[in-house]
């Protein structure tokens, strides 16, 4: 019997496949998404569908298709999509969605990432404890959902209009020829770069790409597909050297985040792609409120502020960040993980309209990625530095007695912050026992001797 509160996360659904959920388990999942949806008054009475591309995808998206559909309500397929495909659909037609994907997890791993119409998120405080609850329920009875099945599915393909969208709000069609390498990791950028980026449905671009590992294959032969981990990043890097490249793009296995990696091979930290996306946005926009949680570089609230734009500090996660977005009518957020958001997007997250802003402003001017970026990079951080703990709460306590003269903030674990700038967040896994630490330092050397103080704390 599934225990759906081991996959049941903060965000999403994610397990592995066939040990914690199977096609069983989906099935509950979609008759228990459509009943919440019910419970809500969402209207259009139809589920969009995806998976990506995962041996298993295929089959748990038809379970929960037949999980819907025994509900009453209509499914639509969408077929191989990445996530941020499967909410441009959610926008555009206005209707609830459901994306099959363990985004950077192993192959053993699938999940569902689901959303209301417009691509409104749904998280644990947003209707998906509710979605568990009533799943739970119909698997501790032993019962399958037994109403009148809706019309058989329809398919539709949506990845042309999605890349058309895309190009409609970033123009490349007048930017300097650029070389780029593409990592897709054996994602699902390997399905969409070629024709958001390329020829594939859509006139050509001023852009030569160059692909790396374009073969959809969910067992990532080559390398996982998490780009947060410098360890994936290496092929692009030294391909990009190897090319004489312009720049080089890294998604991760669902494409819904993507890295950048500057004409030398060093990588740009996505703080200073949110300042970097910030900016363009604020000189369309003037005065309009920019998002970052409270992991981001000093720097982008200070480059925000100087672009004439509103800095609003939010908690990790996405449904934290599409909720503030739009709260404040936000024209964008962004998260050090990669997660670029966009109000123009349904306020949901994108990496590949993150990776057009970044090549436009490359191909805007004549300079080398690497000194456009130093512009938005002006502190030395650590990256997520994870450690093993029992007790997260007991340790978070003892670091903040160790630093009376910090100040302190609570938003999301513990963020403590040093009047010569330096500061450091320090924060419980959600699903691990886990202390997650970010520091950044006005130099390198404050950095490094602020993170081994604080490391040598955590893990004493």
């Amino acid at each position: 019997m599934s225990d759906l509160s081991q996959i049941v996360k903060a965000y999403d659904v994610r397990g592995t496949v066939p040990d914690q959920w199977d096609e069983r388990t989906a099935e509950a999942l979609g008759a228990a998404f459509t009943q919440v949806l019910d419970a809500a008054g969402e209207p259009g009475e139809a589920v969009l569908i995806a998976h990506d591309m995962r041996a298993t995808g295929p089959g748990l998206a038809a379970a929960f298709a037949a999980g819907v559909r025994a509900e009453g309500w209509r499914v639509i397929e969408l077929g191989l999509a990445s996530t941020d495909m499967l909410y441009y659909a959610s926008g555009a037609l206005d209707l609830p969605g459901a994306m099959f994907t363990a985004s950077h997890n192993p192959a053993q791993y699938n999940g569902i990432k689901m959303c209301r119409s417009g691509a409104r998120p749904i998280g644990q405080d947003s209707g998906l404890a509710d979605i568990r609850e009533r799943a739970q329920a119909l698997l501790d009875r032993g019962e399958r959902p037994a109403g009148e099945p809706a019309a058989p599915a329809e398919r539709r393909d949506l990845l042309a209009d999605y890349a058309a969208h895309l190009r409609k709000l970033v123009d490349l069609s007048t930017i300097r020829p650029l070389k780029v390498v593409v990592d897709a990791g054996n994602g699902m950028g390997g399905h969409t770069v070629p024709t958001v980026l390329g020829d594939a449905a859509l006139p050509a671009l001023p852009l030569e790409i160059v692909p790396l590992y374009f073969e959809l294959d969910g067992t990532f032969p080559n390398h996982e597909a998490n780009p947060l981990d410098p360890k994936n990043l290496v092929d692009l890097q030294r391909a990009v050297v190897e090319h004489g490249a312009d720049i080089g793009l890294a998604f991760d296995g669902d494409a819904d985040r993507c890295f950048v990696v500057d004409e030398r091979g060093e990588p740009v930290s996505p703080s200073a792609i949110t300042a970097l996306v910030a900016a363009r946005e604020l000189a369309k926009h003037p005065g309009s409120t920019v998002i970052h949680n409270l992991i981001t570089s000093r720097a982008v609230p200070e480059i925000i502020r100087e672009h004439g734009g509103e800095p609003v500090v939010a908690r990790v996660g996405h449904s934290f960040i599409k909720a503030e977005m739009a709260r404040t009518n936000a024209i964008f957020g962004g998260e050090h993980s990669a997660h670029y958001y966009f109000r123009d997007f349904w306020f949901a997250d994108t990496g590949m309209l993150a990776a057009m802003h970044t090549l436009a402003a490359l191909g805007e001017q004549s300079q080398p990625l690497s000194i456009l970026a130093s512009v938005y990079e002006r502190y030395v951080a650590s990256g997520e530095i994870n450690s093993t703990v029992a007790d997260q709460a007991a340790k978070v306590a003892e670091v903040r007695a160790a630093y009376p003269e910090a100040e302190a903030d609570e938003l999301d674990g513990l963020t403590l912050r040093f009047p010569d700038g330096a500061w450091f967040n320090l924060r419980a896994s959600n699903t691990e026992p886990l202390l997650r630490l970010n520091v950044e330092g006005p130099t390198e050397e404050r950095m490094i001797s602020l993170r081994d103080e604080v490391l040598e704390r955590v893990r004493r």
